[in-house]
């Protein structure tokens, strides 16, 4: 599949199952570059079929990065392409957005981090306070330093959003991660 890949001239990236294609397209030069993309998707889809795998057409999406000028122009041209464009792209629990804000990111770690704080509020009481340390570590922190450094450059709205979780993450004295903010 590399070298169908290759062949296009388009970038990629394998993990598991999970093949993401990545080309720069110029603004002066969209269409030509978006129809590169597009030929090199139904490639390895037939590559996929050709090996007797399936493709799962449901997660074959493109997400166009640039500022609003640019995607404004790409916008008519990926619709005459036939790629799935989408507003939001999950890439290795790193949520990615058309104008690499990461606000959708800090929203979501956020979200993460009640949800797995209210279900170890949940479990707690039979637990013991080692073992409710290790789930709070395990889950809680890692879920917030995971690709952190994502968000050096994103707004300070959406770096808040994730440094009130972090600060309210710090375990406390009795082993009980301290509630969030």
């Amino acid at each position: 599949m590399t070298d169908v890949i290759a062949s296009h001239g388009v970038q990629y990236h394998q993990y598991a199952d999970d093949t993401q294609l990545r080309l720069a397209i110029h603004a002066d030069n969209t269409y030509d570059g978006l129809s590169i993309l597009a030929a090199c998707t139904a490639d390895v889809k037939q590559w996929y079929m050709h090996n007797g795998l399936q493709p799962n057409s449901d997660k074959s999406e493109a997400l166009i990065i640039g500022i609003g000028n640019q995607l404004h122009a790409v916008t008519s041209a990926v619709t005459s392409v036939s790629l799935a464009n989408v507003d939001l792209l999950m890439a290795l629990s790193v949520v990615l957005d058309r104008c690499l804000t990461f606000r959708k990111h800090a929203m979501v770690v956020a979200r993460s981090y009640n949800y797995h704080s209210q279900a170890i509020r949940h479990i707690h009481r039979p637990l013991s306070t080692e073992l409710v340390v290790i789930l709070a570590s395990s889950l809680l922190r890692t879920g917030l330093d995971y690709c952190n450094s994502v968000l050096y450059s994103a707004a300070a709205s959406s770096i808040q959003v994730v440094q009130r979780v972090h600060s309210g993450s710090a375990v406390s004295l009795s082993g009980w991660p301290a509630p969030s903010a």
